[in-house]
Parts: structure tokens; C-alpha cells; sequence
């Protein structure tokens, strides 16, 4: 409850923050390419449930509904700014409003696409599907793009049985390294 409550104050805290950035990013975005600023990707969250989470568009709409790396070539459907807004995962702003009504929470495995077969049997196999998805996680600090599916499963499944306020502390620094030296990023 504590982390429910922890979640909403900052995540409310950081889109006032990050509002101007936002909006700037919504002009560029209409200004270089056609379609809508917010991409809604369908989800799974805690318990399977799915929910439609937020995103930047960085791809054109004419993107297959995919993850990025099963894409034969996921360069060719950036947006002339989307690459630029993906290297600093400007493009998860957005998720600061599911992490405000409670489909995410700030940690926790990412969520899956609704089509991520594998990730969903293996975290059901697992029996982490009980767990809220995040903003960022343990699988994301230690290697996110090129971890393969089983060994982002096997991260997430420490995290769901070694949560504590000093492991997400650890986490939310080492996002931030992460998110500025680009490190891991594929696509």
C-alpha cells in the first residue's frame, strides 16, 4: 500500500516536472510525422489483466503491433525523431499516467505486449504474473535489450522474491546510468 501510494505522489510529482518537455516533444512529434502524438499499446499487467499504456510514437503507424526486436529491421519504421527519443526512453514518459490510475507501478518487470506469447508463458511459469509491471526493473538495469527472454524472466523472478525499498532504490539509480549512457539499447 505503502508503494501504491509512493508511486502515485511521484509519478504526479514528475509529469508536472516533465510537462514542458512533453509538450515539446508532442509538436515535434505532429510537426514530423503523421498520426497521433501517444501510441496506446495493449498490455498485460498484474494477473494477465490488460490495459492500454501510453507511449511517445517514435515508430510510423504503419509499424507491425510487435516488440521492437522481432521487427526484421526496426530502424525503418522510426519516425525522423523517433530514434533520437528511444536512445533516452523519452518515449516511456507517458507511462507516468498508467503509474497514476495503477496499471504500473515505478518497478517491476515490463510490461508485455499482448502478443509476447513467450514472456507471458514462461512468466506465468514462473509466477510472476502477480506482479504489478514497471516503469523500469531489475531486468532493465542489468542488461535490458540484450538479455534474451528467459534470462529477463529469471531477473524478474529475483526481483518479485527480493523486493525492498533498497533494491528499488538501486534500481531507480541505476535506471537513471542507464537511460543516460544509452546503454543496452538495440532499437
Amino acid at each position: 500500500m505503502i508503494k501504491r501510494i509512493l508511486d502515485f505522489l511521484f509519478a504526479c510529482i514528475l509529469l508536472l516536472l516533465f510537462l514542458i518537455p512533453l509538450l515539446i516533444l508532442a509538436i515535434l512529434i505532429k510537426l514530423t510525422s503523421p498520426g497521433p502524438v501517444l501510441y496506446w499499446s495493449k498490455r498485460v499487467g498484474k494477473n494477465n489483466v490488460l490495459f492500454k499504456m501510453p507511449k511517445l510514437r517514435s515508430m510510423e503507424i504503419s509499424t507491425p503491433q510487435k516488440a521492437t526486436h522481432l521487427l526484421i529491421n526496426a530502424q525503418d519504421y522510426l519516425t525522423p525523431i523517433g530514434g533520437f527519443i528511444r536512445k533516452y526512453s523519452l518515449d516511456e514518459l507517458p507511462q507516468l499516467y498508467s503509474i497514476i490510475v495503477g496499471d504500473m507501478s515505478f518497478i517491476g518487470p515490463r510490461p508485455a505486449l499482448f502478443n509476447q506469447y513467450d514472456l507471458i508463458n514462461l512468466r506465468n511459469q514462473k509466477k510472476i504474473s502477480g506482479a504489478t509491471p514497471g516503469l523500469t526493473g531489475w531486468a532493465q538495469v542489468m542488461g535490458r535489450d540484450s538479455l534474451s527472454i528467459q534470462e529477463k524472466v529469471d531477473l524478474e523472478f529475483f526481483y518479485y522474491n527480493n523486493k525492498t525499498l533498497i533494491l528499488d532504490l538501486k534500481i531507480i539509480f541505476k535506471s537513471f546510468k542507464v537511460v543516460l549512457n544509452k546503454l543496452d539499447v538495440k532499437h
